[in-house]
């Protein structure tokens, strides 16, 4: 009887659709239909390669100082140059894109498994529920993102956890209105009411009958709030309250550039330009996957 009514929910959910695997292929297809698009994933899959493979190519150690070297400007044995104290610069922004993926793809992903969570049972129950968290999340989202990172890590200290908490407490009220939003449109429909009917229990009814519905919208959160974690963990270090030295992260490389910009402009070029590539593609790649995804599959 389950088994039964299991087939009736995934008909009602999918119809005639193809299977999942056929339709993350046509998704990808789609995405890199989209010039931009593509420009903008195949970017973040190059750095997500060189976050891996970062410490087995990198010429130097992050923090290795020739002295002699020191303030050398782009060349064959430092493509990047060196910096005032004769690190090299190259190997300094390829490490650095492990710390910075790592850090802000963690604190991402807690704070979309979190957000997720509250979301769909907050939209789901309702009432005093939804209204009691709904309201404690616009308290946090009535501050800015920074300025409530920079209160947040000004009480509890400067750390790589420390980080990892920041983001998860900014950006878990913007993933959790975001999915309660796509709940309150979908828990009025039929399979929903039908899987209650049979008793189903709310575990069930959250994961297996609304989630997989949510799951483009939350695609694209993701993709934003990554973004958004990108840019939030090299502010932190550029104002000296997120990682600190000698982490090659690269707002830290960029503030401590910042001394000597006159004599080693390059230091300061490369990781700025590291950023802004990586989170134009975020961003770029987000948009992409919104208009595939809320895009009716052909």
């Amino acid at each position: 009887m389950r088994r039964e009514a299991d087939s009736l929910t995934l008909f009602a959910q999918n119809g005639a659709a193809p299977g999942r695997g056929r339709r993350l292929l046509s998704s990808l297809r789609r995405l890199y239909a989209v010039p931009s698009a593509a420009f903008g994933a195949t970017i973040v899959i190059v750095f997500l390669a060189l976050a891996i493979i970062g410490p087995l190519i990198a010429p130097y150690e992050a923090n290795q100082q020739e002295f002699q070297d020191a303030r050398q400007a782009p060349s064959k044995a430092h493509w990047f140059g060196t910096d005032h104290l004769g690190r090299d610069v190259f190997s300094r922004v390829l490490l650095g894109a492990s710390e910075v993926l790592w850090l802000s793809g963690a604190g991402t992903l807690l704070a979309v498994l979190c957000g997720t969570g509250i979301g769909l049972t907050s939209g789901y129950l309702g009432g005093w529920v939804d209204e009691l968290v709904m309201r404690l999340f616009d308290s946090l989202l009535a501050l800015p993102a920074l300025l409530l990172a920079l209160l947040m890590l000004g009480a509890i200290g400067t750390s790589v956890t420390s980080v990892l908490f920041v983001i998860l407490v900014v950006y878990t009220p913007i993933v959790a209105r975001v999915v309660r939003s796509a709940v309150l449109s979908i828990k009025t429909r039929g399979f929903v009411e039908v899987a209650r009917l049979q008793g189903e229990s709310l575990g069930w009814i959250l994961f297996r009958e609304i989630l997989p519905l949510v799951l483009p919208t939350l695609a694209v959160e993701t993709a934003l709030r990554f973004s958004y974690s990108i840019f939030l963990v090299a502010s932190l270090g550029f104002l000296g309250v997120g990682v600190q030295p000698p982490s090659p992260n690269w707002g830290l490389m960029v503030k401590e550039a910042r001394q000597s910009v006159s004599l080693t402009p390059w230091a300061l070029y490369y990781p700025v330009a590291a950023i802004s590539l990586l989170v134009i593609s975020v961003n770029l790649m987000a948009d992409g996957l919104k208009r595939v995804l809320q895009s009716p599959v052909e």
